[in-house]
């Protein structure tokens, strides 16, 4: 049986309007079944409703220069009569405590810190955040660990107000 038996078959199905149609030669098994409504008999499509989802709103584009990011206010705490300020997530990310791997941290327990000066980096979407001190003092607690994703909101560091 070649391709141009195949076809006259089909035009014998399609001409006299037959709903299925089988046939067996040298081996060779042809079943051909026409698509219409009939549940529930396996081949035969059944037309399916269709879910539509509500498209996503496209976000903008992401500024192409990371400016350093204001960490959330630094919330003043009381420790044995020293005021801390405790700085928090501005964005959710992965925490980077150096500047590149293998490096020293920006900042340490004990590591006296002036306003401005870089504790840590956040990446956000491919985009590098320095987190920087809100107030001049020593870092008393590190929250975080180099790579681990943060919330916004979460503490990543408490400082010593001087």
């Amino acid at each position: 049986m070649n391709f141009d038996d195949i076809k006259q078959l089909l035009e014998l199905v399609r001409e006299h309007d037959l709903a299925e149609f089988e046939m067996e030669q040298d081996g060779l098994k042809l079943r051909v079944r026409k698509a219409g409504d009939h549940p529930g008999v396996p081949g035969v499509m059944v037309p399916q409703p269709v879910m539509h989802a509500p498209m996503p709103v496209a976000a903008p584009a992401p500024a192409p220069a990371a400016a350093p990011v204001a960490a959330v206010p630094a919330a003043p705490v009381q420790d044995e009569g020293t005021p801390l300020a405790v700085i928090k997530a501005p964005i959710v990310g992965t925490v980077y405590r150096a500047p590149e791997p293998g490096a020293r941290p920006f900042a340490e327990v004990g590591t006296m810190v002036k306003k401005g000066q870089v504790l840590c980096i956040i990446e956000a979407m491919k985009l590098m955040n320095e987190i920087e001190a809100e107030v001049d003092g020593e870092v008393a607690a590190v929250y975080v660990e180099n790579g681990q994703p943060v919330q916004f909101g979460d503490r990543l560091f408490a400082i010593k107000v001087s």
